[in-house]
Order: C-alpha cells, then structure tokens, then sequence
C-alpha cells in the first residue's frame, strides 16, 4: 500500500493556493482526485489542470465548514472510492486585531478552519482505519506554533487544528493510518496577496510594504512558494512517511524552529 498511485484523494480548499499545489502534487503521484471548495470555477480549472497529468478529477462544491455540506461530499467521494489521502487545505484568515475583532469573525474563521477540518476527519477517518491504511494531512500553519499581531482568530483555530491533529495521531497510530499537519509560514498565495492589501489599507501601507513584513518572518527572508508545501504533502502521503505521523511540520525557511 505505500505507492500513491491509483489512491483515491481528496483535497479541500483545492481550487486555488495550497489545495490547488497539493492536489496537481498528488495527480503527479499518480493519485485519483476528488476537488472540494466553495467556488465552483476555481475547482472546474484545477480539474482539468490535473486531467492534463493523465488523471481523474472529480470537482465537488462544498463548504467544509457545514456538517451536511461535508456528508454530501462523503457520497460524493464513495462514488469514486473510499478515500485513502485526505488533506484539509481549506482556509480563511481575515485579519484583525483583537479589540477590533467581532465576535461573528471569530465564528467564521473557527467554523471553516478548525470545524471544516473536524468534519473531513469524522467523515473520512474510520473508512481509512477499515482499510487498514490512510494518510490525513491537516494544513495547520506557523501560528499553530506561535503568534503574529492581528492573527487571533486564525491562530486560534489552527493551534486547535494542530491539537486534534496529534489526539488523531495517538488514536490511530497502530491502526494503518498516519495524521500529520503542515505548517507554513506565509506562503505566495492569492489569500496573503488579499491579505497584505487588507492590512496595508488599515495601517496606512501599501501592499508590497506589508509582504516584505511578512517575508522577513522567515530567515530566507522570502514568502514560501505554494509547490514547496505541496511536496512535504507528498512525503507525508507516501512511503517515506510511513513513521512520521502526529507532528506539525514547519514549511517556512526557517521562521520558526520548533
């Protein structure tokens, strides 16, 4: 079971940024895709970007946030296979600081980020345990490790996702499954572009001022490219991840070392 090819997985949030990287990754590998996201554009042209490596695409509108949204795309999914790959890249980071924040972001950015991702792992786990193998990779990031100024909901909800990422870990280790998370620093996504423009505005910046911020939280002193979360992706899926599991790891050139 360890080569991905002819493996059924699913990427949420794989219409644009990490999800879309990740799931034309995993086409590379071999893998059959099934496509979440809210937009149903976005998931149409990642479909045929991964039909053009020669293999199947199944695009499913979904907000993962929504416990019957994630039930629909469980039937969805069961008509191409049980999903034996599942990465949880759906996300949504608006930024606030925390006396400015109201408490309906905070709902949101937790219903998407830490709920949608709870949702895909109780609909999608116990398949993989019955199998005897699966992967579950959870795109976390490196405020799951730390903080940034006007980031409380986001960092909220993925310190939560790191921590259900490792109790899932404990709970599965002897079952066949591996359920890691990913955690980038600010990577060269259209989200980070729409963030530093929202930042710039309230700060009185601009947006190229704001992203060389956030480049220089990494000791390259660089944004992270989306490919370069898309391959640690693909070590955790494989083979080579075999024994690695319950761990956040850093894709962030060097910003945070632990």
């Amino acid at each position: 079971m360890d080569s991905l090819t002819d493996k059924v997985a699913l990427v949420t949030g794989a219409g644009s940024g990490i999800g879309r990287a990740v799931a034309l990754a995993l086409a590379r590998e071999g893998c059959r895709l099934v496509l979440a996201g809210r937009r149903g554009e976005p998931l149409a042209r990642a479909a045929e970007e991964v039909r053009g490596h020669g293999r199947e695409a199944f695009p499913v509108v979904c907000d993962v946030g929504s416990r019957a949204a994630v039930d629909g795309l469980g039937q969805s999914a069961g008509r191409v296979g049980v999903v034996q790959v599942l990465v949880n890249a759906a996300g949504i980071a608006p930024a606030a600081s925390f006396l400015e924040m109201e408490d309906v972001l905070l709902e949101e950015v937790l219903r998407v980020n830490f709920m949608g991702t709870y949702y895909c792992c109780k609909r999608f786990l116990e398949p993989m345990i019955d199998a005897g193998w699966g992967r579950v990779i959870n795109m976390a990031s490196t405020t799951a490790k730390t903080a940034y100024p006007h980031t409380a909901a986001y960092t909220a909800s993925k310190h939560a996702v790191l921590g259900l990422t490792k109790v899932m870990a404990l709970e599965t280790a002897r079952k066949g499954v591996t359920v890691n998370a990913i955690c980038p620093g600010y990577v060269d996504t259209p989200l980070t572009q729409e963030n530093a423009r929202r930042m710039a505005a309230r700060v009185g910046s601009t947006a190229p001022a704001v992203l060389e911020r956030f480049a220089r939280t990494s000791a390259q002193r660089r944004l992270m490219a989306p490919d370069e979360v898309a391959a640690m992706a693909v070590l955790l899926a494989g083979p080579a991840g075999d024994c690695i599991t319950g761990q956040g790891v850093n894709v962030d050139g060097g910003g945070v070392m632990s």
